[in-house]
């Protein structure tokens, strides 16, 4: 198991978009791995490169009872539905707020060997795919808050005890070779 330090809030690289992945090779599934006993450690429903400091657009998911990971995704509504629920974030530790979200989505990408998958999501999994794949873009799910939640949130954030409102120690990332800080 390779659990990784999971970046915080206020690290640069959650606000980077990543780039994609160009080689399906040991390395990009070491990354997965890394990505998945992470993810599984820390109880998470989903977890993105970025998240460990690595720009590249990846992601592991396990959540609604569907489990695995996408390379290079994107998504796509499905109908006009919207839902709005709780949601949280393992690089926002503690913080959870209610945030709007497409109710069904069709998720495409790739698998770490490069072929293709599709899947379709709804309620949690939708939410979990569009999350993820925020990351992925640079964005972070309390961009998608109202003004007033966000307000909210923002301060919790700061008065939260893992943020020191600095500029945060980045970690090298033994993925440093994609990207990575």
């Amino acid at each position: 198991m390779t659990v990784q330090p999971i970046r915080l809030f206020g690290d640069p690289v959650l606000r980077t978009p990543a780039a994609a992945v160009v080689d399906f090779d040991k390395e990009l599934a070491t990354l997965v791995k890394d990505l998945w006993d992470t993810m599984e450690d820390q109880d998470g429903a989903g977890l993105a490169a970025p998240q460990l400091g690595v720009g590249l657009r990846v992601f592991t998911y396990h959540c609604d009872g569907f489990a695995g990971h996408l390379v290079n995704p994107t998504w796509t509504s499905v109908g006009d539905e919207t839902q709005l629920g709780e949601e949280g974030c393992l690089s926002i530790p503690g913080q959870y707020w209610d945030c709007v979200r497409a109710k069904n989505v069709v998720a495409r990408g790739w698998n770490m060997h490069g072929e293709p998958v599709e899947i379709e999501g709804t309620d949690l999994l939708a939410r979990c795919l569009q999350h993820e794949t925020d990351h992925l873009d640079g964005v972070l799910f309390l961009d998608r808050l109202d003004a007033d939640t966000r307000k909210a949130a923002m301060k919790a954030i700061r008065e939260s005890d893992w943020f020191d409102g600095g500029v945060p120690t980045i970690k090298q990332s033994p993925h440093s070779l994609f990207g990575g800080a």
